[in-house]
């Protein structure tokens, strides 16, 4: 995907990095119309799931999903998704996320947004985010809808 945004810059993104709970996922569950956005987004992005899996069933739910999913220990979990970040590329990278172990992975991220849902959001994540966003829902729909997210970042 390449957004030119004026005033700003100019986005080639491949790869789709969300974050799990609180994310994509509401206290472990992901609703049925989040489903069919990562089902949309897939045409244009690779979609990696990355999460210390806090309900142990993030691989049951994304099971049918064009979605890769990454787990690993919650006492790391904030470097392990910067890791998975900086090999994929950075700059070739969104990012979404809510939570503190989301930091590091939105900071170097091409772009990067930051959810407010049911879970909330970590109040310095609001600051390394390029966009801020009320759900979940409207987050991807930024990536479906190219001119809001235009709309938001050009200068």
């Amino acid at each position: 995907m390449r957004i030119e945004i004026p005033g700003y810059k100019t986005l080639s993104l491949d790869y789709l990095v969300l974050d799990y709970n609180g994310t994509i996922a509401v206290d472990g569950s992901i609703p049925e119309d989040m489903k069919e956005r990562l089902r949309q987004l897939a045409r244009r992005f690779r979609i990696f799931v990355v999460t210390a899996d806090t309900h142990g069933n993030a691989g049951a739910m994304c099971e049918g999903l064009p979605v890769e999913i990454r787990t690993f220990p919650s006492a790391d979990a904030a470097h392990a998704k910067k890791e998975i970040v900086e090999r994929l590329g950075p700059e070739r990278c969104v990012c979404v996320g809510n939570g503190r172990n989301d930091v590091l992975m939105c900071r170097i991220a091409g772009l990067s947004l930051a959810v407010m849902d049911a879970e909330g959001v970590y109040g310095p994540l609001v600051t390394e985010a390029d966009v801020c966003v009320r759900s979940m829902q409207e987050g991807l729909d930024l990536l479906m809808k190219e001119k809001r997210l235009i709309a938001t970042l050009r200068g």
